[in-house]
This record gives C-alpha cells, sequence and structure tokens, in this order.
C-alpha cells in the first residue's frame, strides 16, 4: 500500500473538521500549511463563546443577515486564518485547503494573509446557486494558485 499524498491527507483532515462544525446549514473545513506542515485549522460556526447554532437553534440555525447568509458565522477559512495570526504566524507562503471555495469576502482575506495556493474540494458557486465563483476568480486575478481537488 503506497503513501498517501500531503493533499489527500491535507484535505481528509478538511473534511473531518467540517464535521466538528455547528452550522445546521453547511459544514465547511480548512487547513493551513506550509510545506508539509500544518499551520492552523478551522471549521465554520459562530465565534467561540458566543452560540452554537445547532443547540440553539436546531431547526433553523441563526437569525440571517441581509444577504440571506448566517448573521453569527465565521467561515472555516477566517477561523483558520485568526487563530493562526492571533498566534502569531506568519502566513506569507502558506498553501488552504477547504471543502468549499472561498466567498469573495474570504478570498479577499485569503490574499491579504499571504497564502499563495489554494486547494478547495466544492464549488461554493454551485452550493449558493451563483453563476460564477466570485472568489476563485479573485484570486486567480491577483496570483494565487487556486485548484479544485479530485
Amino acid at each position: 500500500m503506497g503513501k498517501p499524498e500531503f493533499d489527500d491527507i491535507y484535505m481528509n483532515l478538511a473534511v473531518d473538521l467540517a464535521r466538528r462544525s455547528h452550522c445546521v446549514k453547511a459544514q465547511v473545513g480548512a487547513v493551513l500549511t506550509r510545506d508539509t506542515r500544518i499551520i492552523s485549522i478551522g471549521y465554520n460556526g459562530p465565534p467561540s463563546g458566543t452560540h452554537n447554532c445547532d443547540e440553539e437553534w436546531p431547526e433553523t440555525g441563526c437569525a440571517r443577515d441581509s444577504k440571506g447568509s448566517c448573521s453569527l458565522a465565521l467561515h472555516a477559512e477566517e477561523n483558520a486564518i485568526i487563530y493562526a495570526v492571533r498566534n502569531g504566524v506568519s502566513l506569507e507562503g502558506t498553501t488552504l485547503y477547504t471543502t468549499l471555495s472561498p466567498c469573495l469576502s474570504c478570498a479577499r482575506l485569503i490574499y491579504s494573509s499571504g497564502v499563495r495556493k489554494m486547494i478547495y474540494k466544492h464549488s461554493y458557486a454551485a452550493y449558493k446557486g451563483l453563476p460564477l465563483d466570485e472568489g476563485i476568480e479573485f484570486l486567480r486575478k491577483f496570483g494565487v494558485d487556486v485548484f479544485q481537488y479530485n
């Protein structure tokens, strides 16, 4: 039996992390790496110490904002980036693995934080019924290498 590729290991971890999410609408996981080392992880959900949507609002989830998105949730990418930054970890030149491609807002954060490669499993546009993955287009436009995992 051959050794698994790092892409497979990191994407499998992102999938497992997604299962930790308290969101009742979508479960997303993220893993930030540098070379062959994990430097941060995250999954989507409300900020630590606030609410667990699946426990407080198991049928509906948290209230929606004006765009129909969760009003409390941090996205998996945001949580992974925030955790790294809070712990003084530079993200310059890192690779981000996510189970869902980023929204435009997260794409701006990903680019600005120094991530230079992104691998995603599923399309955010397909999930939301949108014609275009704006986050992916933004990242590619500004030189981030983006690949869909298969």
